[in-house]
């Protein structure tokens, strides 16, 4: 159901001016083992000049937790229609999320950057924990994380 959700979302949001030339393309997040309740995870792309281009995935279903993934809410307003069907359950200390889904190939190798907010409850937030661009150079490769998330990387 998630690589399906995805899949709608990009296609809607990243991949209508070129559906004919997407990639499938593998987002893994490990998360460190920090201890506390599951952190909620906006994962979003910026084009070539900063300004937000789309939400991929929103790992954390309560829309009143939005506001402290703060990057992710300063291009957004915090807005609940930008992650509409592509939301899934918040992610555990320790555990792991990987989707499945479908990128335009013009978001790669163009200066697009995927940036990972992350927040969980009674800790500290943090604002763009991973921040990568999208290049066929760094396909699988992990990129380490600043607080919650031990690495993530993206293949395909």
């Amino acid at each position: 159901m998630k690589t399906l959700l995805s899949a709608l979302a990009i296609t809607t949001a990243l991949t209508l001016p070129g559906l004919a030339f997407a990639r499938p393309v593998t987002l893994t997040t490990n998360l460190a083992n920090y201890g506390g309740n599951g952190a909620y995870l906006a994962i979003y792309v910026t084009d070539a000049s900063g300004a937000y281009a789309g939400s991929l995935w929103m790992a954390g279903g309560r829309t009143k937790y939005y506001r402290h993934l703060t990057d992710w809410t300063k291009y957004t307003g915090g807005n609940p229609a930008e992650v509409a069907g592509i939301t899934g359950a918040s992610v555990g200390s320790g555990q792991s999320l990987s989707l499945s889904l479908d990128l335009a190939d013009k978001l790669f190798d163009a200066g697009y950057t995927l940036h990972i907010d992350a927040a969980a409850e009674d800790m500290r937030e943090s604002p763009s924990e991973i921040k990568v661009p999208l290049t066929a150079a760094n396909s699988g490769k992990a990129v380490k994380g600043r607080r919650y998330i031990s690495d993530f990387s993206y293949s395909f």
